[in-house]
């Protein structure tokens, strides 16, 4: 008799030495909220200036599970909406997630760890972001998509030059 998975299209029996990725856990690790010129930066009347910096960075743990490697990615993203010289907001938000690799090799852990992580944990940190400025009292701020394997060949390749 046919696996019912093979039998309606779907994928067959899963392989055991197949490469994983699997999130063990997210959290807010520090979470700040600035409106330093309240009330009166709240009835701003002109487009602010917005500067928006993320960053990755990543740590291994020790393996939990034989077989697997266990990490912690932070995704740090800092945005200020200024006026001039004013600034109307800061915020600042470290969101980080447990992750495990199962099966990856080894050549491969970096990428999956600097671009595959975060990419899973952007949605999230995004949606933080935007109600923590509407909570603020401004609109929410909507941070485009953020394309992480851009970032890591960037970080390559500023690893590449100060070597």
């Amino acid at each position: 008799m046919a696996d019912v998975a093979e039998s309606n299209g779907g994928p067959g029996p899963q392989d055991p030495n197949a490469p994983s990725l699997n999130v063990l856990t997210q959290y807010v690790k520090d979470l700040s909220f600035e409106n330093p010129d309240a009330p009166v930066s709240l009835t701003t009347r002109t487009q602010p200036a917005i500067s928006i910096n993320i960053n990755v960075n990543a740590k291994p743990l020790p393996p939990s599970v034989p077989g697997s490697n266990d990490f912690e990615v932070e995704l740090k993203l800092e945005a200020r909406a200024a006026e001039g010289d004013r600034t109307l907001f800061a915020v600042e938000l470290l969101y980080a997630g447990v992750f495990r690799l199962t099966n990856v090799p080894q050549d491969q852990t970096g990428p999956v760890v600097m671009i595959e992580c975060p990419r899973m944990l952007f949605p999230f940190a995004r949606q933080i972001v935007s109600e923590a400025t509407r909570n603020g009292g401004f609109p929410p701020l909507m941070i485009d998509p953020v394309d992480f394997s851009q970032l890591y060949r960037q970080s390559l390749a500023r690893k590449g030059a100060t070597q």
